[in-house]
Parts: structure tokens; sequence; C-alpha cells
């Protein structure tokens, strides 16, 4: 009963969809090695680990509670825990307390400015869910919630602000803008006929199609100015070649005349491109760290 139960919960806050924004939080813990940065121990680590997965349970148990009658009438999304009656709108919303009380505690742990910034994060993952109601950027709030996951690392491992970091979350936050911007097209007759703000109802399909790939075009960027920034090796330059060629890859499945594709491109492509980048991004720190080893 309870690992039936806990699959449930998991299913609701769609805890596999965490491949999207671990990697990159991981990346961040890497690139912050190549700065000066505080030691980082067995604990700090665990914090920052809970940190990451009750926050993103919180928002995520929120937005299914908020969106519980929107997607009770969308025939993509009725079939969900809350609107199916699998889990009660009063357990959805009490995980996400519960949760938002754990991150706040955590991030107590690792220090006073994690501590002093969390009711802020929280306001940005939690406020996300209001956001579709009155604004039609509200993949971009999502691509800035996502991006506070490798900021909150940097922050973390007592690294100084640069234009490093602040690229990577410019990237991390155009790659998920583009990427729900494709998702939403499933949505656009939808969100139009029930007053909901996206960027495919505001624009339609083919002018969203443009913006998605605008901003995966400025992720590259911002990732390639990551490498600039840092001075990382060709390796990291792989990294950015497997990022771009994905990115085409994910564009080239998703057609103004056929969506059929959306769901692979959705979960498989990007989970291959923070796994993938991240790995490389390991490779190539572990490779300059033997090499200045070895001189």
């Amino acid at each position: 009963m309870w690992s039936s139960r806990l699959r449930t919960y998991g299913s609701l806050v769609a805890f596999s969809h965490t491949v999207f924004a671990m990697p990159f939080a991981a990346t961040a813990l890497v690139l912050a090695f190549s700065v000066p940065h505080a030691p980082l121990t067995l604990g700090k680590g665990l914090a920052m680990l809970v940190c990451m997965v009750s926050a993103r349970t919180s928002a995520m148990a929120f937005n299914r509670y908020l969106d519980r009658d929107i997607d009770a009438k969308n025939p993509r999304t009725r079939a969900r825990e809350v609107p199916s009656g699998r889990v009660t709108p009063r357990e959805a919303l009490a995980l996400a307390v519960a949760c938002a009380v754990l991150f706040v505690a955590s991030a107590a742990t690792i220090g006073p400015v994690p501590a002093a910034l969390s009711p802020l994060v929280l306001a940005i993952l939690l406020g996300y869910s209001f956001a579709k109601r009155f604004t039609w950027a509200a993949h971009a709030w999502l691509g800035v919630a996502l991006s506070l996951a490798p900021g909150g690392v940097w922050i973390a491992m007592g690294a100084a602000p640069s234009w490093a970091i602040a690229l990577l979350m410019l990237g991390v936050a155009t790659w998920l803008l583009g990427f729900d911007v494709l998702y939403a097209l499933q949505d656009e007759q939808f969100d139009r006929a029930e007053g909901l703000r996206s960027i495919p109802a505001r624009f339609g399909v083919r002018r969203a199609i443009q913006i998605a790939r605008g901003s995966h075009t400025l992720t590259v960027i911002a990732l390639s100015g990551v490498g600039i920034c840092l001075d990382l090796s060709y390796i990291y330059a792989a990294a950015l070649l497997f990022v771009a060629c994905l990115l085409a890859f994910e564009h080239a499945l998703v057609k103004e005349n056929d969506l059929s594709r959306i769901d692979k491109a959705f979960f498989d492509v990007n989970a291959w491109i923070s796994v993938g980048f991240f790995l490389l991004t390991l490779v190539d720190a572990s490779a300059r760290h033997w090499m200045r080893l070895a001189r």
C-alpha cells in the first residue's frame, strides 16, 4: 500500500522530470570548482540535494492543487492524480506546504544567505502556478524558476556572483522557455477557449515555434559564454555542439502541421540534453584537473 501511494505521489509531482533540473544544478556545482569557493562537505551536499528536491516537489504539488479544475476540463490532463481522485486536493496542498517548510529548513543549514533567499525562491516557484492566468510570458517565468537551481548551488558553494553563473542561468532559462513553448502547442486551442495565457494561444503555432527556435539559439549562445568566462577546454566545446545538435533535432521533430512527436521532443531529447551536458562538463573539469596535476 505504501509503495503504491509513493508511486502515486511521485507521479503527482512528475518526479521523473527531475532529470531536467538536477543535471544543470550538478553542472553549476562542477563549475564552481573553477573559481574560489567554500569547502564542499557531505552535510552541505546533502542539504543542497534536499533543497532541490523539496523545492521542486512543493512547486509541482502546488501547481497540481491550483490547476485541478483546469486539468479536469482538459482531455490531455483530466487523468492526472487530483482531477481523477487518486490524490485529494487537501493531500496535494499538504504535500506542497510540507516540502516548502523542508526547503526553508534545509536552506537555513547551508548558511545565512541561502536562508534569507529561500522565501523569495519559494515565491517565484509557487508564483508560476498563477502566471498563465494573467501573462503569456508564463513560460519565461518557469524558465527563471528552473534556473534558480544552478544559481542556488553556486551561492551555496560560496562562489562569488559572476558572468559565468549568470550566463548558465540564462542558458537554462531560455532552454526551458523554448521547450515549454513547444509543449504548450498541444493546448493552444484549449488555452484560448479557457482564457489562459500562453505563447501559442497569444501568437499562434507558427510564431510560437519561431519564438522557441530563437530562445534555443540564445541558449547555445549563453552556454558558449560560460565556457569563455571560465576558459573551459575543447571538451566543453563538444558539450555545446552536443546541445546544439539535440536542440536542432528537437525542432525537427515538431512541425507546424505535425505535433504528434511533441512528447518525444519534450522528454527524451531534453533529458539527453541536460544529462549529456552535465557529463561532458564533468569530463572537461576532470581533464583540466589532471592536466594541472601533471604539470
